[in-house]
């Protein structure tokens, strides 16, 4: 008997428990799978007969507390909910914190069902929310910076050049910083204005590794030359319904990024563009009951130093920024073009591997073809 057979005969099991998206395993009395659903092949990277290979012990952290968490309820015979666990291990790298929910299988003593809510869905909903709320509270800065501050930077540009043809030599390395610093500023707010621009973004199907090949072509040409470029893609993948223009804007910002953060005279610097289907995240859209599939992921990887821990909250937030002379809107901007095609962003970090991830609704019109597109 497997876990699904536990469920109730008028339901269809097996697809109501393959349908979840979250990761469910049942453990048994000697502490190996002896189930899981789809769900916790896509967590674990391996097939479900694999799986049932395995002991618990196995596939988590040595010490975790999953397995303190299954004795428990094997005792108690009653259901446990743990929090916030980390179940990253060499085979699954990186930050994995899931929240545990154990409970007992009264149809089968001593075995027990284990079901693994990832943390970082959560987390992407709340990061994506938060960014659309920054972005929305720039725009009303960039509205009110393009009336109150250029029409008078004009003015003072004038000035200075009229007094440039009437100073002498000296002078006038002063009237032409007066019209340089002045032509900054007036740069810095027509970035700025890109946020106020709220007009429905014109989208169409677009071949999202015809994107990338043409991004990666111009790094390699200009900031990233000195980098190895690897890919990974999914040649299957149906078509990404966006703006093109402004998918390549936001991997063009992600991985000059990554670029940056590599830095120069690195022998090893590398970025990696990968594309993949990832099923089972849906994001609920502000005010409506509608729910938005976004099984197509894009990452942007590089082995730099990574991101400060200080800043990875604030990441996507405007004027944030680790550069000298940066101001800190190319991320800010990013999560506002994401978010404007109904996508989510997120960043994962550590030394040497550090991930900025996109996932995005796919085309679903008729006539979607594999990686096709404009």
């Amino acid at each position: 008997m497997s876990v699904i057979d536990t469920l109730p005969t008028s339901f269809p099991s097996e697809a109501v428990l393959n349908a979840l998206p979250h990761p469910v395993i049942m453990v048994g009395a000697d502490g190996k799978i002896a189930d899981a659903n789809v769900a916790a092949e896509s967590f674990f990277e391996v097939s479900v007969p694999v799986l049932r290979r395995h002991a618990l012990r196995d596939l988590v952290p040595f010490g975790s507390p999953l397995l303190t968490l299954v004795d428990q309820v094997r005792a108690r015979g009653a259901a446990v909910n743990e929090y916030k666990v980390d179940l990253g291990t060499p085979r699954n790298p990186g930050d994995r914190l899931v929240d545990l929910h154990v409970a007992p299988l009264p149809e089968r003593p001593d075995h027990v069902v284990v079901m693994l809510q990832e943390r970082t869905i959560a987390d992407k909903m709340d990061r994506q929310l938060t960014h659309r709320g920054a972005a929305r509270s720039v725009i009303a800065l960039a509205a009110m910076l393009a009336h109150e501050i250029k029409n008078p930077l004009s003015g003072i540009r004038g000035a200075a050049q009229l007094l440039e043809a009437s100073v002498g030599d000296e002078d006038r390395t002063l009237t032409r910083l007066i019209t340089d610093e002045t032509d900054r500023i007036v740069k810095l707010v027509d970035r700025m204005e890109v946020f106020a621009d709220e007009r429905p973004v014109e989208r169409e199907p677009v071949n999202i590794h015809a994107v990338l090949e043409h991004v990666k072509r111009l790094a390699q040409s200009g900031f990233a030359r000195h980098i190895r470029f690897v890919e990974e893609y999914d040649p299957s993948l149906p078509a990404v319904l966006a703006n093109r223009d402004q998918l390549i804007q936001v991997f063009l910002n992600l991985v000059k990024n990554a670029a940056e953060s590599v830095g120069e005279g690195v022998n090893d610097g590398e970025i990696q563009l990968t594309s993949s289907f990832r099923p089972g995240v849906r994001l609920s859209l502000p005010g409506s009951r509608t729910r938005v599939s976004l099984p197509l992921e894009f990452c942007v990887r590089d082995n730099g130093p990574g991101v400060p821990d200080d800043l990875m909250p604030h990441l996507f937030d405007p004027f944030v920024t680790t550069k000298p002379s940066g101001t800190g809107l190319g991320l800010a901007l990013v999560a506002k073009i994401v978010g404007d095609h109904g996508g989510i962003i997120e960043c994962e970090s550590q030394p040497r591997r550090t991930i900025f991830r996109v996932l995005m609704p796919m085309f679903t019109g008729d006539g979607a073809e594999p990686g096709g597109g404009t």
